[in-house]
């Protein structure tokens, strides 16, 4: 199981903040499971696309796509915050 959190709008979208999620066999890094977000479909699909600036970080980490997802993980999904 891995923890996967989501924040601002995406959580506003989606309607939930956080959720425990199996990972499924085939997924070894932060795109696959992306990738399995995606594949949910309505609001997973439209927020979540790879074309949409969404950051993520593992274990609190900042990651890229191809950062390993392993049980026990935090995944956490948001915008990018801009400052100023």
């Amino acid at each position: 199981m891995v923890t996967v959190l989501y924040f601002a709008r995406l959580r506003e979208a989606l309607g939930t903040a956080s959720e425990q999620l199996a990972l499924p066999e085939s997924v070894i890094d932060l795109a696959g499971l992306r990738q399995a977000l995606v594949g949910r479909g309505g609001a997973w699909a439209q927020e979540l696309a790879e074309m949409n600036r969404v950051r993520a970080a593992v274990n609190q980490e900042m990651a890229s796509a191809d950062t390993p997802v392993n049980d026990g993980d935090e995944v956490a999904f948001f915008p990018p915050v801009t400052g100023g």
